[in-house]
């Protein structure tokens, strides 16, 4: 995240650890920070205002996954302050979206003071997003958003290969995944990430800032990932084109990426790494 001005607004007593901050620049918008994380930005008033770069690249995937304008069904794994799910009603009317959140505290708290537009089809839960996604129909999702992190670090059950199974099972076969990695150094944890979601879903491609990649700072890598091959050229070209250019990486580049990574499952998998002190 940038350096912005923000306005600080009181804590909630709802919700523990997590503030609302006003965006200064923009009318009606605000952050969501959970335990010292920026987690979310959403702007009430133009859901399809974007602020985090990451974010815009989460994006991309929801406008190529079907014709532009036309209703998916699209589940989403940590609610935060809905910020994709709201972009999603806004830009394709009539969706179907589910989202599931394990902190009850805050997700009643941005129902109170961030509603979103109640035409929307959205429904969200509370629950252990594993365990959720556990309970979902078989090829039932188009687009499903995969964002969960306890803190700043992604639990070490979010991250191995009978995860991502269970993923690839709900994705319908045209559908998209897309995935939120927080890394940085050698993107050891990426790498995985990587060829972890490789055992089931073959099709994959992952985008990051320069920096980030190169090991030059820790930050958001998005890995997008498919049953059937992704529109890669375009989601290049958007990454690219993004105000904090990115880079994205697919077929043999991505292969020399994870070359020898082992695939995480169960029984090994870790936590992804914590940044550094200084990150936020």
């Amino acid at each position: 995240m940038g350096r912005r001005d923000v306005r600080e607004e009181p804590e909630s007593d709802e919700a523990p650890g997590t503030e609302l901050l006003a965006d200064a620049d923009r009318s009606d918008s605000w952050f969501l920070v959970v335990d010292g994380t920026p987690q979310s930005h959403v702007d009430l008033a133009d859901p399809s205002y974007l602020d985090f770069s990451y974010m815009r690249r989460i994006a991309h995937a929801a406008d190529l996954v079907a014709p532009p304008g036309r209703a998916i069904e699209a589940l989403h794994l940590g609610a935060g302050a809905l910020t994709l799910a709201r972009y999603v009603a806004h830009t394709r009317p009539g969706s179907r979206q589910r989202a599931v959140d394990v902190d009850a505290p805050l997700v009643e708290m941005v129902r109170r003071r961030l509603p979103w537009d109640r035409r929307a089809q959205l429904r969200v839960g509370i629950g252990d997003a594993r365990e959720w996604i556990g309970a979902r129909h078989t090829d039932s999702a188009d687009l499903l958003v995969s964002d969960v992190f306890a803190g700043a670090r992604t639990p070490a059950r979010l991250t191995s290969a009978e995860f991502y199974a269970e993923l690839a099972r709900v994705l319908r076969p045209t559908g998209m995944l897309v995935v939120n990695i927080g890394d940085g150094g050698g993107l050891t944890h990426t790498r995985s990430q990587v060829a972890t979601a490789r055992t089931a879903l073959p099709h994959t491609a992952l985008s990051a800032e320069p920096g980030v990649l190169r090991g030059r700072r820790f930050g958001n890598l998005v890995l997008t990932a498919s049953h059937r091959p992704l529109p890669a050229d375009e989601l290049g070209r958007r990454a690219h084109r993004d105000p904090e250019m990115a880079r994205l990486l697919e077929g043999e580049e991505l292969d020399r990426f994870v070359s020898g990574r082992a695939v995480v499952r169960d029984a090994d998998a870790v936590d992804s790494p914590a940044p550094p002190d200084h990150v936020f």
